[in-house]
């Protein structure tokens, strides 16, 4: 019964594409900017500096069967600094990225998952896979790949018997957003929202920096869409509806992927024997290497992703149903393999960087509907610490998708400080340590309409 539901959602998909093709997500759901610059972190300095980068995607073009972003690669919210001695800053990419407006599912040989970009958040940022490019070398007995390695035997950039997790080995690297560069392309390999955000917070380099990121989750609430693969297929945050024909309420989707009950590293999941990699310790443990987990079928439970960490659903996007990825999260919403994608894509994998477009395109300038007045009652904003001394802090939970203009007002309605949220970003500030003791009051507005919020100042 469950298999005829779910060839019927293909078919209403499908038909969905074909109708209404120049409104899809895929043409819609990208952030645009073309003034904002971004800003960074260096350590020791807890001032954002400016690089003078646009953010988010400059530029949107569609045709019957393409879609084109263009890009800087540069986020809203700042990056840096990466603590592990990464000497990249997160630099200009100005890519252009072609994903296709109706994705295929991939019914032959699948396609694992490279270093590199395998697919785009909306604010033009690369996702990564789980790996950083350093494996195991079991002639040698010791790492290879990466900074400060030998050569991996064989292709550099190929999958090895034992492939390091990038999340456990290069957390010292990442910065508040959970993203780090590499030779200038900055990029995540998981869920971009803000470490201190997390229930067990796992790095502290926020209580020194913005806890900013893409978007704040909210239990609560379907994940927005973050993202897309390089298959043309969505990416979602880390809650959605428990069961696929978006019944159930809303859950936590979980990964099908599980830790191995193992010791030592001499056969891969499958049973497969292959050269050994070193014993799980605490210089290596489990969980170091991608080949630590082995996937679980969990049959009839619908909130559990497939082994490419996907299923086929309804979504708030696609209200007739879409193959999607999410990203994964454990239960103290610390980021979960495999992460986002992978270790193979459920579609054919068509999305490439292009130099250029060769086609008749459509450019799509973003919305310029205003929001409604519903809407702008369910945009959960939270102000705090209330009372306060040091700081107010605006937080948006989901995706900022408009700029919100943000001023600080006296008990007498002078304005007293005023800054933005802009698109992108999850969190703004007012200083407020030079403020005397009393009433104030945040406003927030965006599209003519206004929240206020009285916030009290002591000393």
């Amino acid at each position: 019964m469950r298999n005829n539901w779910i060839v019927g959602m293909v078919i209403m998909c499908m038909i969905n594409i074909n109708a209404y093709g120049q409104l899809s997500p895929v043409i819609t759901s990208w952030l645009q900017n073309t003034t904002q610059t971004g800003t960074y972190y260096v350590n020791g300095n807890s001032t954002a500096i400016n690089n003078n980068v646009l953010v988010n995607c400059q530029q949107v073009k569609y045709s019957d069967n393409w879609v084109y972003i263009t890009a800087t690669g540069m986020p809203a919210y700042p990056n840096g600094p990466f603590l592990d001695g990464n000497p990249s800053q997160a630099q200009n990419q100005n890519r252009t990225t072609k994903f296709p407006m109706a994705p295929t599912q991939n019914t032959g040989t699948l396609s694992p998952t490279t270093g590199g970009n395998i697919g785009l958040f909306i604010n033009g940022v690369a996702l990564f896979d789980y790996r950083d490019g350093v494996a195991w070398n079991s002639n040698t007995n010791a790492l290879c790949g990466g900074p400060g390695n030998p050569p991996c035997p064989g292709d550099p950039m190929g999958t090895q018997n034992w492939n390091r997790d990038a999340i456990p080995a290069e957390m010292d690297g990442f910065d508040c957003s959970k993203g780090h560069p590499a030779n200038g392309n900055y990029h995540h390999h998981q869920n971009p929202s803000a470490f201190k955000l997390d229930k067990t917070v796992v790095s502290t380099i926020c209580n020194l920096y913005d806890a900013d990121g893409l978007y704040v989750m909210d239990e609560a609430v379907h994940s927005p869409l973050i993202g897309y693969a390089y298959d043309g297929f969505p990416i979602y945050g880390a809650f959605g509806y428990k069961n696929a024909n978006g019944s159930g309420g809303i859950t936590r989707i979980k990964s099908g992927y599980q830790l191995r009950n193992i010791t030592v590293r001499t056969h891969h999941a499958d049973g497969t024997d292959v050269p050994d990699g070193p014993i799980v310790n605490s210089a290596y443990p489990i969980g170091y290497f991608r080949e630590d987990y082995e996937f679980i079928t969990h049959q009839g439970e619908e909130e559990y992703l497939d082994k490419h960490n996907g299923r086929y659903c309804i979504t708030p996007e696609y209200p007739n149903g879409t193959y999607a990825y999410f990203a994964t999260v454990d239960e103290n919403l610390n980021s979960e393999y495999p992460y986002a994608v992978g270790p193979t894509f459920y579609g054919n994998k068509v999305a490439q960087v292009v130099t250029t477009i060769n086609e008749t395109t459509t450019t799509y300038n973003g919305s310029t509907t205003s929001l409604s007045d519903a809407e702008f009652d369910k945009m959960n904003i939270h102000v705090f610490p209330n009372p306060s001394s040091d700081f107010i802090a605006i937080q948006m939970e989901g995706i900022t998708k408009k700029d919100l203009d943000l001023q600080l007002l006296d008990a007498n309605g002078f304005m007293i400080n005023q800054t933005k949220l802009n698109k992108g970003q999850s969190i703004g500030y007012f200083d407020t340590q030079t403020l005397y003791a009393g009433v104030y009051f945040v406003l927030i507005s965006v599209d003519g309409k206004v929240k206020t919020t009285k916030v009290i100042i002591e000393k």
